[in-house]
């Protein structure tokens, strides 16, 4: 079966991700040290707002997708801790400094390959946007989640403008034409607010806390230096706007649909 223009996109933000994480590696180089701390003091922070929520049990399993080369998993204090990531084969020899910290597989998060309800904590830390299939990550996220497990999740979120924009640079993409947008070509989607809270619809993931920085980053877009053509936009039309939720799985899960 051909490659449909979808998955080329995802395959596309792939190929750049890595690309940028090797040069990466180089440039970091003897700074491993200074950028364990803040990777440390990060999932600290992230952990203590789950644990705000709810008490994390001791024997806590905790799943992250997408951990990538920096991912919370690394540094969350928890007994057992995995990391899923396309790339983790890679990362594990571009970042040995603390990538040995978690156990990391190499897959992708539409199809984790792991038993329902076996997550006490899963993270999901600004990575569906370059996936094939947002909402289908969701999904896996509550059927691997157990009752009363935690979800941290964020997304990039933007104005409008740049889902149309991006809706429209996959469709000349899908033609083949040769024109590549940097912002549009390391993400499959350009998620507004409204549509990455459409992502959890009808799931058992009860929302506990939400937060946005839209007001924050128009504020940012109208007063920090321009660096080129498109961040003029950006006095109007906000881009990257961090939305950050919290969620609960709750007892009852849908069953899937059959198949057709």
């Amino acid at each position: 079966m051909s490659e449909t223009g979808l998955q080329r996109r995802a395959r596309r933000a792939l190929e750049r991700q890595l690309d940028y994480q090797r040069k990466k590696a180089d440039s970091l180089r003897g700074q491993e040290a200074e950028i364990m701390a803040g990777m440390a003091e990060y999932s600290a922070s992230v952990r203590d707002k789950l644990a705000a929520i709810r008490p994390i049990p001791n024997a806590a399993r905790v799943l992250e997708i997408g951990s990538g080369a920096h991912g919370l998993i690394f540094f969350f204090d928890a007994p057992e801790r995995i990391g899923i990531d396309p790339l983790a084969d890679h990362y594990r020899e571009l970042f040995p400094a603390w990538q040995g910290r978690a156990r990391t597989i190499a897959g992708f998060g539409e199809k984790l390959p792991f038993e329902d309800s076996s997550f006490d904590v899963v993270l999901s830390d600004n990575v569906v946007d370059h996936a094939e299939n947002p909402r289908r990550i969701v999904e896996e996220i509550a059927r691997v989640l157990r009752p009363g497990g935690l979800l941290y999740f964020t997304v990039n979120v933007h104005h409008p403008l740049y889902h149309w924009a991006a809706s429209l640079h996959a469709g000349w993409r899908a033609l083949a034409i040769p024109f590549e947008i940097t912002p549009f070509a390391d993400h499959t989607v350009h998620l507004t607010l409204d549509a990455a809270k459409a992502l959890f619809a009808g799931l058992p993931l009860r929302m506990e806390r939400e937060s946005d920085a839209i007001a924050e980053t128009r504020r940012a877009g109208r007063t920090e230096a321009r660096r080129h053509a498109g961040d003029r936009l950006k006095r109007w039309f906000f881009k990257n706007a961090l939305w950050e939720m919290i969620a609960v799985r709750e007892e009852k899960l849908a069953p899937r649909p059959s198949a057709s």
